[in-house]
């Protein structure tokens, strides 16, 4: 290869490798172009799940959740299941929710919602807590956004 080939590939490579890194750094797709009311509602149904845990409001939480919610945990390869997952319905949380599990102080609530994307009927939203991360697939029903599929993170307890 020739000394002025070996330039061309390297400044190739440079230039792909600043096109890649401002790429990722662009914002997620459609998120600027959320209108303020729909932003405003999907983070209203998620705070209704994230306050409703904390301050152990069960019916809070049941009305942001659909009722075939998919509610899951990434636990890896277990002895039962290859790939694990740790599965909950809207009945287990909201039954967790009243039983208080992660009821907090209010003056310790550290916690957002944020809204990544929306197209048309459906939403994608992090959720986080001191005690968690979730993120969330939301749908509009006849105007009403719930939340329909959660995957979460525990975070790790402070010892």
């Amino acid at each position: 290869m020739s000394m002025m080939g070996l330039v061309f590939v390297v400044a190739s490579a440079s230039a792909s490798a600043s096109a890649s890194a401002s790429a990722s750094a662009a914002p997620a797709p459609g998120s600027a172009e959320i209108d303020a009311a729909t932003r405003a509602a999907v983070e209203a149904t998620c705070f209704d799940y994230v306050d409703g845990q904390l301050e152990g409001d069960p019916a809070r939480v049941a009305r942001a959740l659909h009722p075939d919610l998919a509610k899951r945990r990434v636990l890896g390869d277990t002895p039962d299941e290859r790939l694990g997952l740790r599965r909950m319905s809207k009945e287990e949380l909201v039954e967790l929710t009243r039983q208080g599990a992660l009821k907090t102080p209010k003056e310790k609530w550290d916690r957002s919602c944020v809204v990544l994307d929306v197209a048309g009927n459906v939403a994608a939203v992090r959720a986080e807590t001191p005690w968690f991360v979730d993120f969330f697939h939301m749908g509009n029903f006849d105007g009403r956004w719930v939340i329909v599929n959660a995957l979460w993170y525990a975070k790790p307890r402070p010892k």
